[in-house]
């Protein structure tokens, strides 16, 4: 029989354990700062870590809340119902909840019927990195920090990379309750080989970078995943069926765990053809295979000197001025790794082949 879990379907209690160190996963101890009492809230008076218990149904799972430590948590990507059991004990009890937006995860708490009783502190890009030491300093003191982002976990795209290498260079204990991931969804939905992948995170905005992006990639033998929007999905799939070509293999994945999630899988060309005829909407994963034998050849890299000859040559063809001959020759004639010559250094090469004229 099928269960539907609705917001506030955990049912919670916390106890002290005796015996479990504050830092099971790292045996240094850091104080009790911020020890409340084992029957007020679930902390203790000793350093010790809070033991919850999280009711699923009939069952009870036991959640160990580390003190004295930085936990990374997923959210869900879509779907409250994919919140662990983890992701509620840590919410409750955590003593600062570093956050990417406070309003998305009150309102996530308000839909899992949790009561937040931490700190609640903003943490995304534009602070994370003045953040990151104060927020070391409470977990120093015996403070457990969660750090949440608005869907997924945390430094994938996310805010928190910061915090955690300032733990790591600190020395202070880093741990994850690991959930949903878009990458992962999206990968193992596409049909495309999953067992060597590299994620790309999201194309660049703008047109020049985002070819010279792909440029890079064209060889790549493994099975890419990028991030893409709304706004740029039409101009990414053509930028990817002009660097990749109309045949690859991938996968459009949409809207992933929610009600009208999506999959559309093809050739770029299919994929490409679909995106104009039926624009798709929400938030995208891209999954695209990986070269195969014969597509890895990036071209030839050409020299400064090969590059003014060639932009000469098309400025007397097409009766247009040097300068612009350059522009149209450099960009259709990246290096290997995508990247672009220096259009004043062609220009010099120009001017040293005609004697400084």
């Amino acid at each position: 029989m099928a269960s539907t879990v609705h917001g506030g379907a955990f049912g919670r209690r916390a106890r002290h354990t005796e015996g479990m160190t504050a830092h099971s996963i790292d045996d240094e101890t850091h104080g009790n700062g911020y020890a409340a009492g084992p029957d007020t809230d679930g902390r203790t008076d000793d350093g010790t870590a809070t033991q919850v218990d999280v009711e699923l149904g009939d069952a009870a799972l036991d959640v160990h809340v580390p003190r004295g430590t930085v936990v990374l948590a997923a959210t869900p990507i879509g779907n409250t119902a994919d919140a662990s059991a983890r992701l509620v004990a840590l919410l409750e009890r955590a003593d600062i909840v570093a956050a990417e937006d406070t309003r998305r995860l009150y309102a996530l708490a308000n839909r899992l019927g949790v009561h937040v009783a931490g700190r609640v502190v903003a943490n995304h890009d534009h602070n994370e990195r003045g953040k990151a030491d104060g927020l070391l300093d409470e977990v120093a003191a015996g403070a457990t920090v969660l750090v949440v982002s608005d869907a997924g976990m945390p430094t994938i795209n996310d805010p928190g990379l910061a915090i955690v290498r300032r733990a790591i260079e600190r020395g202070l204990p880093v741990t994850c309750a690991p959930g949903p991931s878009a990458v992962l969804d999206a990968l193992a939905l596409s049909g495309l080989p999953t067992d060597r992948f590299c994620y790309e995170g999201f194309l660049p905005r703008k047109h020049a970078e985002r070819v010279q992006h792909l440029r890079a990639l064209k060889g790549e033998r493994r099975t890419v995943v990028f991030y893409e929007t709304l706004h740029r999905i039409a101009d990414a799939m053509a930028d990817l069926e002009e660097i990749f070509g109309p045949d690859r293999p991938m996968a459009l994945c949409r809207e992933l765990t929610k009600d009208y999630e999506q999959i559309r899988r093809g050739t770029i060309g299919e994929i490409r053809r679909g995106v104009e005829d039926d624009p798709p909407r929400g938030e995208m994963v891209l999954v695209v295979g990986g070269a195969q034998d014969g597509e890895e050849d990036g071209g030839e890299t050409l020299g400064v000197e090969a590059l003014a000859a060639l932009a000469t040559r098309y400025a007397q063809e097409h009766d247009v001025r040097i300068k612009d001959a350059i522009a149209t020759v450099v960009a259709e004639h990246p290096g290997v790794d995508g990247a672009l010559a220096n259009k004043k250094q062609v220009y010099a090469a120009v001017l040293a082949a005609r004697g400084g004229r």
